[in-house]
């Protein structure tokens, strides 16, 4: 079930705990029918085969006609968890991988179990709603010459590639799966450009509102920016720790499914990460500085208050004195009983506060 959480305005996937391996998937999206799409290709052609059949998937595999061949399996769908099982068994995968890609509660992670690379990595973008964060994991096999994604649901993050292997275009096709993997985490990763920019825009705003709207909404949408941003770090601080093992992978030299010149794409990815995060560092500063701007500026506002009621308070003070002096009610009073009185006493508070406001004026008190 969906569970939506006021203070944090994310859209998030409340999970429990599972033994590692009890096979239960723990997201969201359970309406739709699981689909499996197989691509087989090499640099001179290839076959696409949609909603394809676990058997068929087996068939292919293993069929000696394709054995040199790249082949992706992606898989729309967890929630069929007998499916999931039977695609662990026929890649012989451990059976804690097929857990992982089931809990989709788990961090962003990224092992190497022999010939087998798995990868699991958290794929975020803003809602309609821009107060919610729409989070979907997406995991990855790479195994000998084939690559299995999984989806929790359709989407549209690889179609460029599916194009380019249509297309034969770009060097995808001349590449092993390895390249197609990195183009899939690539494309992920735009993702999270993506969510980043459109709370740039935000920040932009809020920076301008904390400025000139005292309002306290102002202070709870900054505080709804940052827990999302935060949230975004966390998602990216693990995919950056997995693409920085790969370098030991480099340089071990016991792990061969990722080709030495392809090393470098990976590389690129972790550098895209440490880009991110920096601009993540730079929007939740930006967020601070709002805030402490917005607070300074309400102080500002409340001392000009204070100071204001502070300048008629003292102004009045010796006019209540000679008010109260002359309302008490003693026999014997001579101003009383002056002609002129009332106008004199008038005239010599009128030049007490003229005097009062001279002074505080010429000290700039106000």
């Amino acid at each position: 079930m969906t569970n939506y959480s006021v203070l944090r305005k994310i859209k998030y996937k409340k999970g429990r705990k599972t033994q590692p391996n009890f096979y239960e998937y723990t997201g969201i999206h359970r309406t739709d029918s699981v689909e499996m799409q197989l691509f087989v290709y090499n640099e001179n052609q290839y076959q696409e085969f949609k909603n394809i059949h676990i058997n068929r998937v087996g068939e292919t595999l293993t069929n000696s006609l394709h054995i040199n061949d790249i082949k992706w399996l992606n898989v729309h769908g967890l929630h069929d968890v007998n499916l999931i099982k039977d695609i662990g068994d026929l890649l012989q995968v451990e059976p804690y991988i097929v857990g992982d890609i089931l809990n989709t509660t788990r961090r962003s992670k990224m092992e190497e179990l022999g010939d087998t690379l798995f990868f699991t990595i958290k794929s975020i973008l803003p809602e309609e709603d821009l107060n919610y964060l729409r989070v979907e994991q997406i995991s990855f096999i790479l195994k000998e010459n084939l690559l299995v994604s999984f989806q929790e649901k359709k989407s549209d993050f690889f179609t460029h590639i599916r194009e380019r292997i249509r297309t034969n275009a770009g060097i995808v096709c001349k590449k092993k799966n390895d390249y197609l993997l990195y183009l899939m985490l690539d494309a992920v990763m735009e993702n999270f450009y993506i969510t980043i920019e459109n709370y740039e825009d935000r920040i932009e705003v809020l920076m301008i509102e904390a400025k000139t709207n005292h309002k306290q909404d102002v202070l709870v949408r900054i505080e709804n920016n940052r827990e999302n941003l935060n949230y975004l770090k966390r998602a990216i601080v693990p995919l950056r720790d997995a693409l920085f093992s790969l370098k030991s992978f480099q340089d071990d030299n016991e792990y061969d499914g990722i080709e030495a010149a392809n090393y470098t794409f990976f590389a690129r990815l972790h550098q895209k990460c440490l880009e991110l995060l920096e601009q993540i560092d730079y929007d939740l500063t930006s967020l601070d500085s709002a805030s402490h701007f917005h607070f300074s500026a309400q102080s500002q506002r409340m001392n000009e208050i204070m100071k204001t009621l502070t300048v008629v308070s003292v102004v009045f003070i010796p006019l209540t004195f000679i008010v109260g002096v002359y309302g008490m009610n003693f026999d014997y009073m001579p101003e009383l009983r002056w002609h002129n009185g009332y106008f004199l006493i008038m005239g010599f508070m009128f030049l007490i506060v003229v005097g009062m406001l001279f002074y505080f004026r010429k000290k700039n008190w106000f």
